[in-house]
This record gives C-alpha cells, structure tokens and sequence, in this order.
C-alpha cells in the first residue's frame, strides 16, 4: 500500500465564492470527498500547509513548502500538492531547483474552477496527480489536463481554459487516454545528486523583458538597488538594441559590478542562441549568460537558488550550463 501526503496551499481549486468574490477556503480534508473512493490502495494523509491565492505565493512560501517536503522524504511515497494556476509553474521549478536529488514523486496540480463547482476540472487534475505520485517518478511535475509534464518546463499559457499549462520545449512526461496513464520514463528526471535542500533564496532578482525604445538608464535602478541577478527576456534568438539606446553595454556594466545577467527569448518555443547574430555575440562578450530554452520561471528561479548558494559569477554561470531537472537543452559539443 502507498503512503501519499496530501498538501493543501489554497488557490481556485479550494476557493467558494464570497462577497469580495472567490477566496481559498477547503481544507484537504474537505477537497478529497470530492474525488470519490480513492483510498482503495492508498493511506492518504492531509495538512493544510497553506491557505492562500496563490498570488501570495511568493519565496518565503517557496522555502516552507520545500522544507515540509525535505522533512516528509522517507515517510511517504509520493506528495500531492494542490496549487493555485497563477504561478504554480514558478513553485515547481523553485522547488525543482531547491530539492536537488529528490527521490519520491511530487505532483503539483490545481483547477480553473472551484472543486465546489459541478463543472470544476480540479476532479480529474487530483485523480491524475494522485495516480503518478503512485509511480516510480522522482521529481517536481505538474499534473494538469490529463498530461503529466516536468515543473521546470511548465508555463501558464491560458487565463481561462482547463488547458491552461503546457510543457515548452519539451513533450509531457505522461498523458492520460482511455487506456490509462502512460509514462514517458526515458523523459523524466534522473538526477545523480545526492538529495538535499537548497532553501537560501536570492530574493534581489529582476525579470525585464525587452522592448524597442527601452531607456537604458532602467538598468541604473538595478545598480543603485543592490540587485544581485537579473533575467533579460531578449528579442528572438537573443537580439539585444544597442543602436542609441545601448542596452549591451548597460548590461556589461552590471556585470562588472558582479550582478549575474541570464538572457533568454521572449518567445515561448525554441531556444535563444547567442552565436547567431552580432547582437547576441556582443552580449556573450559582455559577460552575459545564456538561458537557452529554459522559461522565464525556470531562469529566475534557477537564479534565486543559485544566487542563494554563491555569488561568484563563474559558479552561476557554471550552474546554468548544467541541466539538473531536464530544464535545459544544452548546445551539443563539437
């Protein structure tokens, strides 16, 4: 029989409609009637761990819940986590990164409508969670919409739809048809670190996405803020303006200053390749790193950790030519 942790944060999923609207209020205890039998060969235990929209969730959230997963490893096979949508694809890759060598299965998963709703999504989202956490998975994933998918290659990409993730880059870990689960276990973590808990957190990060015409003087209030990393969401493969307003040289500037600088697309799909055009080759020039196909959530929170551990630039930049959870593509080697 599986032993599941059951770990209840808030969002949609919990939420019942009130006067100033839709506010998180199920416990665990009350979201799991919902789902019917589920215990036939299961010992499920719940706790509430949060109780929040989680717009709230920021890192100081992100530190209790990694500690109370750290501390649940030999006590449990698997952990369900429920999880408002907003940003729990930022809670799984942070977490992905600061529970390196994780060896049970945590599914983190949520709802567009309240589990209360008759319509709620949140029904099939648990089920699936539930049933890969019962896996031979080891790891951070999001179960959402019949898909199981890596949570450091997660991004929102819908406000109202039940499809509302999508795993970039990268095809999902385990799809749901009528035959049941399947999983892709060729495509899923394999760490060889030692198990851990990274929970130092650099909370002085910045994600700027570029826009034609942007004052390079931006990059000042950096500087003059004591901010320790930035993440610069780049024009299509890593096109960065230095043409009268030159942000390529702001940029080396916060370099020298010791402040770690990853650039990755704006586009959702493929990766930034800095070797392409002379835009890009100045900024590697300069200093900057390259986020290749990592999301947005998977570099800033990857920067969070890292920063957490080390500000020696040569170490980030080290740590971000490693692919610890299958967060990155890297460039094959001639």
């Amino acid at each position: 029989m599986k032993r599941i942790l059951f770990l209840s944060t808030g969002g949609t999923i919990a939420c019942k409609e009130s006067d100033e609207g839709l506010i998180p209020v199920l416990t665990g205890e009350e979201l799991l009637p919902y789902l019917g039998d589920l215990s036939g060969d299961l010992e499920i235990d719940c706790e509430d761990l949060l109780n929040l929209d989680s717009s709230n969730i920021q890192p100081e959230e992100w530190q209790i819940i990694a500690h109370r997963i750290y501390k649940a490893v030999g006590e449990y096979d698997g952990i369900v986590m429920s999880h408002g949508t907003d940003t729990m694809a930022y809670t799984a890759s942070a977490l992905s990164f600061m529970l390196p060598g994780l060896p049970i299965p945590v599914l983190i998963t949520g709802a567009q409508l309240p589990l209360t709703h008759v319509l709620s999504d949140g029904i099939n989202n648990i089920r699936v969670a539930f049933t890969a956490a019962c896996s031979s998975l080891k790891g951070v994933y999001i179960a959402f919409n019949r898909k199981i998918m890596l949570g450091s290659r997660c991004v929102k990409v819908r406000t109202m739809g039940f499809d509302a993730f999508e795993s970039v880059n990268v095809q999902p870990v385990g799809i749901v048809d009528a035959r049941g689960l399947h999983l892709d276990m060729e495509s899923a973590i394999h760490s060889v670190q030692s198990f851990t808990i990274h929970d130092h957190l650099c909370k002085n990060v910045m994600l700027i996405k570029l826009i034609p015409g942007m004052n390079p003087e931006i990059f000042d209030i950096l500087l003059n803020h004591q901010y320790e990393g930035v993440v610069i969401e780049a024009f299509g493969a890593g096109g960065i303006n230095f043409i009268r307003r030159d942000l390529i040289a702001k940029l080396e500037q916060l370099v020298v200053h010791g402040i770690s600088v990853v650039v990755c697309s704006q586009c959702l799909y493929e990766n930034s390749d800095f070797s392409i055009y002379e835009t890009g080759q100045k900024a590697l020039k300069h200093g900057v790193i390259q986020g290749y196909d990592m999301t947005s959530e998977a570099c800033i929170t990857k920067l969070m950790v890292a920063l957490g551990q080390t500000s020696d630039l040569n170490e980030i930049r080290r740590m971000f030519a490693t692919s610890y959870v299958n967060e990155i593509t890297l460039p094959k080697q001639p």
